[in-house]
């Protein structure tokens, strides 16, 4: 290894230590109690480290936010894609996936509660659309091609699903009985997919 590849994986380690650090911190306290010295104490690099990878708190709150966002995507993507069941049973075991995700606390703190507030709603909601929209998107595609549902609008009935996925998130991160409302966010959007499927012949 050379000393350029060891210098960069060290500037990695740093940068991935700033990120799952503002995780944890902007997870357990919040944006706006979150100090830039608390990140890197936490992370142990210097606070000039920080600002060497990032130019400020919410850039790195947009990189926790990326950061989460990805995990969760990933987790799901694989929910979708393999397994023994049909691409029906794997698209509804995706929904209901997504709608238990919406309990997690990194996921709930800051992609529903203070992505939109951090970073405006125009951005926020453009990152939404980055990440969790294309599986939306790729999941309609794939029951569609399966000839499960019908061959419906797929730009128009993915922006509907994802609307009523995204409203569901906001429901469950604000109710006062949490499982409750997962079931029920649940049970409405499984139902809505059921309304677009193909009866047998």
């Amino acid at each position: 290894m050379t000393a350029q590849s060891r210098k960069a994986d060290y500037s990695e380690s740093t940068r991935q230590a700033l990120v799952d650090s503002a995780v944890s911190l902007f997870t357990e306290g919040g944006y706006a109690a979150t100090s830039l010295d608390a990140v890197a104490r936490r992370a142990r690099v210097t606070k000039g480290a920080l600002y060497h990878h990032f130019s400020g708190k919410q850039a790195l709150f947009e990189a926790a936010f990326d950061a989460v966002e990805v995990a969760v995507m990933t987790r799901l993507g694989q929910v979708v894609a393999g397994g023994p069941e049909g691409v029906w049973d794997r698209a509804i075991r995706g929904v209901k996936a997504y709608v238990r995700v919406c309990l997690e606390p990194a996921y709930q703190r800051i992609v529903i509660h203070e992505g939109p507030v951090v970073m405006g709603w125009e951005r926020w909601r453009a990152a939404e659309e980055h990440f969790s929209f294309g599986l939306v998107r790729a999941v309609l595609e794939s029951l569609i091609a399966a000839g499960e549902i019908d061959e419906l609008p797929i730009e128009t009935t993915s922006r509907i699903l994802f609307g009523a996925l995204s409203m569901g998130a906001a429901i469950i991160a604000d109710a006062h009985d949490p499982e409750r409302a997962v079931s029920e966010v649940s049970t409405t959007v499984v139902r809505v997919l059921e309304g677009m499927r193909r009866t047998a012949s």
